[in-house]
């Protein structure tokens, strides 16, 4: 007879969603987790505030979770974001809705909610150990039968649940165990790369640094392919760093920035700025000339002062081949046009994201078609389950990747422990 019925591996958001569920339907559940506190990497989800969830319609939710998100479509309907809503409002949790969907604490303390999450585990009466490394899962002919700690201590189990996440904000835990585990049971682990990662450019002018610091708010930024379509753009807000790029639309594009290098083998891709997303270019044309004829004694530069952040001006100039001290009446049409199209399309060559350990979110993982979307059990292993990063499955921050962290934990719990009996 086994010690428990199941063991979830991983104190995260998944893995104790897991635990909650799993203990909520009857099973006797360890959690172990090799740090000393559970829910390190919620704590600091949000800015510190924990975005618990977003509360877009099911279709939505999945278009904002580019990497599989249509895996989830069973998961979420074991658990979705109205539900963790209601668990949470249930533990005494009081959520408010901010831009975009997204949910927070109205005490804007993630602290809270992992105080909440991981007393709910206690009261359900699951075992917790902290600080207990897990050397390897135990395997039979057909099944799981449980775990070795790296003190050589074994347990047994009916059931295991794998939550130890991906490989990004490792200073969590999230140190990529998993992956070694799924791929001991036969599983295939998809290639690993950064998502929701600030971007790297080698052009000149990033590298002096002269756009430093700069914000450019409500702007659209775009990714080009090797044939020059535009692969994917995203409005918003982003920064310039001493690196390259940064703010929430350039980690938004940054996947698509790896999926044209995987594609074409080349370092450099293009993208681009719209710095004025709601005019077209002949309406911008327009805007432009209007603004360089009623102040016509001043020198260009100045002039678009009130157009155009300071610090841009002279690179956009640059670029467009126009002397800064020349006055309006003395722009020729052709130049204004190229200016024009510059605010419209303004070129950067990138090279690459920041490492993955630097990223917000994990790329590839355990590979879902091997994985039974309806349970989260592998198709490889009775027993065996899995919820969080450390699968194939990404979206872009907003409360996206935790949801389909506390849904597919709920899903996997749910199962192991509906199995089990």
């Amino acid at each position: 007879m086994s010690e428990y019925d199941i063991i979830v591996i991983g104190g995260g958001p998944s893995g104790l969603m897991a635990s909650v569920a799993a203990a909520e339907h009857g099973a006797s559940v360890l959690l172990i987790d090799k740090g000393t506190k559970l829910g390190r990497k919620l704590g600091i989800s949000g800015g510190g505030r924990c975005n618990v969830t977003n509360m877009k319609d099911t279709a939505e939710l999945i278009a904002h979770i580019p990497g599989n998100g249509r895996f989830l479509h069973s998961a979420l309907r074991h658990f979705d974001n109205r539900s963790i809503v209601a668990f949470f409002e249930d533990l005494g949790i009081r959520l408010k809705e901010e831009d975009n969907g997204r949910m927070f604490p109205v005490s804007d303390k993630a602290a809270s909610v992992v105080s909440a999450l991981v007393s709910k585990v206690k009261d359900l009466g699951v075992q917790i150990m902290t600080d207990s490394p897990v050397r390897e899962i135990l395997y039979g002919p057909d099944r799981v039968q449980g775990i070795l700690l790296a003190s050589g201590k074994k347990l047994t189990a009916w059931a295991v649940v794998i939550a130890t996440g991906g490989k990004s904000v490792p200073h969590t835990g999230s140190t990529g165990d998993g992956y070694f585990w799924a791929e001991a049971a036969g599983h295939t682990i998809t290639e690993l790369y950064p998502t929701e990662v600030p971007i790297v450019s080698r052009e000149n002018w990033i590298r002096s640094g002269e756009l430093q610091g700069l914000s450019l708010r409500d702007v659209s930024l775009s990714v080009w392919n090797e044939k020059g379509k535009q692969l994917i753009s995203h409005r918003g807000d982003m920064i310039f760093t001493h690196f390259g790029l940064s703010g929430p639309i350039a980690l938004r594009c940054s996947q698509f920035l790896r999926q044209v290098q995987r594609k074409t083998g080349k370092e450099s891709v293009e993208m681009s700025i719209d710095l004025f997303p709601d005019s077209r270019l002949h309406e911008l044309e327009a805007k432009l000339r209007d603004k360089l004829e009623a102040e016509p004694k001043k020198a260009i530069r100045n002039a678009l002062k009130g157009l155009l952040p300071e610090r841009l001006i002279p690179l956009l100039l640059s670029k467009a081949g126009i002397d800064g001290d020349l006055t309006g009446p003395h722009l020729s049409k052709s130049a204004q046009a190229a200016l024009a199209s510059l605010l419209k399309r303004m070129p950067i060559l990138v090279h690459g994201t920041r490492p993955l350990e630097e990223a917000f979110v994990t790329g590839g993982g355990v590979h879902l078609k091997e994985i039974d979307p309806g349970t989260m059990q592998s198709k490889l292993m009775t027993g065996l389950y899995f919820c969080g990063e450390i699968l194939d499955i990404h979206g872009y921050t907003g409360g996206y990747n935790i949801t389909a962290a506390f849904s597919t934990g709920y899903t996997a719990g749910m199962h192991a422990a509906q199995q089990e009996a």
